[in-house]
């Protein structure tokens, strides 16, 4: 029916905004296999990641961690460090949805390093959100705190929220006498 991987992806995104994750990830593995089959592996990769996502909503963690396997390794040669971030990113996700806890640690935490390196504040800030969470749930108090501190300081316009819960932490750090 579509034959054009970018019609594919139109559909893809119609889906995923109407919440249909199901056929979402349909729509995007075809798309990646249209890319794979025209050797363009950068593209299959990032729809992969796609794929990735629209699984996860749909509550299937196996099938994305399987749709973003290796996808980081393809984004790494091409030299697409943004990508290649947010394919570990994706990992870590469908990781963290089969409670692999401290592997979803590791990735989110290679993910977020490699954002600082580029500059990608914005991304980098979710990542350390997912970062916080994640040693809040290990009973990991003060790192969760330094994890989100340091996701709302990578925030490049804040919101009324952020800004307030960055200064509960500042108020927490001076009761501490950190």
């Amino acid at each position: 029916m579509f034959e054009n991987p970018q019609q594919l992806i139109e559909q893809a995104k119609t889906a995923y905004q109407d919440e249909d994750y199901p056929r979402a990830a349909e729509f995007f593995k075809t798309a990646q296999d249209r890319y794979a089959a025209a050797g363009d592996h950068a593209s299959a990769a990032e729809m992969a990641n796609n794929r990735s996502v629209a699984l996860l909503k749909a509550g299937d963690a196996k099938g994305a961690l399987q749709s973003v396997e290796g996808t980081d390794e393809i984004f790494a040669r091409a030299g697409d460090i943004k990508k290649q971030a947010m394919a570990l990113a994706n990992k870590a996700a469908a990781l963290e949805g089969l409670k692999k806890i401290s592997e979803a640690l590791q990735l989110y935490e290679q993910s977020s390093d490699l954002l600082k390196q580029i500059g990608e504040n914005e991304l980098r800030a979710y990542v350390l959100k997912s970062i916080s969470a994640i040693q809040l749930r290990q009973g990991k108090q003060f790192e969760a705190v330094a994890s989100m501190q340091a996701s709302l300081d990578n925030k490049p316009n804040p919101g009324i929220q952020d800004r307030f819960v960055k200064r509960l932490i500042q108020w927490v750090y001076k009761l501490l006498g950190r």
